[in-house]
């Protein structure tokens, strides 16, 4: 699959064609996103069923709300953020599970503005059937749908090996201890930090209070045997979570 610039979802203009035949099906879509504009954006791009065959079913920007409607609307295919509040998107993968695990089950497919190896493995072990950037162009992002909903695994090029490297081995996939401590949402805090954000920053971006995240950095230099930030950007740095 080939990545386009920065943007390239949000525009009505992209690529899918206002001349093209009608599709010959339609797959069912829910769209998991924190951000309402990225979501009007998506489904403005690749939404418009007559031309793309992309049926968005429902919308989601939270766990607690992606779970409820992708129980209620059984789609073919979520396109699932990693990052949301209330746990993230392994958390809906979590809790999904059952749906999955059917026949003709839902399909998961991340998509995502984070490229980090630690976000890609975490969702394809958490059973979604590939991991896409955001500057996917429209024209991709629908055949990229169309391939999950085939049951087929769809990455971005440079995310693929990280999803290689990982489970190359034949016997369990290499596994960090010190990082599998660390709960989703103390793994989304520790990012953060280890990015330069202010705790005022990082509760705004979560959707939690300040004190919440001292607690979650406190709860990660204890389990990690840190003693401050620094040392803390440090390890996330040698682990490429930043």
């Amino acid at each position: 699959m080939t990545d386009a610039g920065a943007g390239d979802i949000g525009g009505t203009a992209g690529g899918t064609g206002g001349g093209a035949a009608a599709p010959e099906r339609v797959a069912r879509v829910v769209l998991v996103d924190d951000h309402r504009m990225f979501r009007t954006g998506v489904r403005a791009e690749i939404g418009r069923t007559e031309v793309t065959g992309i049926d968005v079913v429902g919308e989601a920007d939270d766990v607690e709300s992606a779970v409820q409607v992708v129980a209620e609307t059984r789609p073919d295919v979520v396109l699932l953020d990693v990052h949301l509040p209330g746990g993230g998107g392994v958390e809906v993968l979590r809790r999904s599970a059952p749906l999955m695990g059917e026949s003709g089950g839902v399909r998961f497919l991340a998509l995502s503005v984070s490229d980090a190896a630690e976000d890609v493995i975490g969702v394809i072990r958490g059973g979604a059937r590939g991991y896409v950037t955001k500057t996917i162009t429209g024209t991709d992002l629908v055949a990229a749908v169309f391939r999950i909903a085939d049951g087929d695994a769809v990455f971005s090029p440079r995310l693929a090996g990280f999803v290689l490297d990982a489970f190359a081995a034949t016997d369990t996939p290499p596994v960090d201890e010190d990082l599998d401590r660390l709960t989703q949402r103390e793994r989304e805090v520790l990012r953060l930090i280890a990015r330069g954000y202010a705790y005022k920053e990082i509760a705004k971006q979560l959707f939690i209070s300040v004190k919440t995240v001292e607690s979650h950095v406190s709860a990660v230099l204890r389990k990690l045997q840190l003693s401050n930030r620094h040392e803390l950007t440090r390890w996330a740095t040698a682990r490429r979570l930043v």
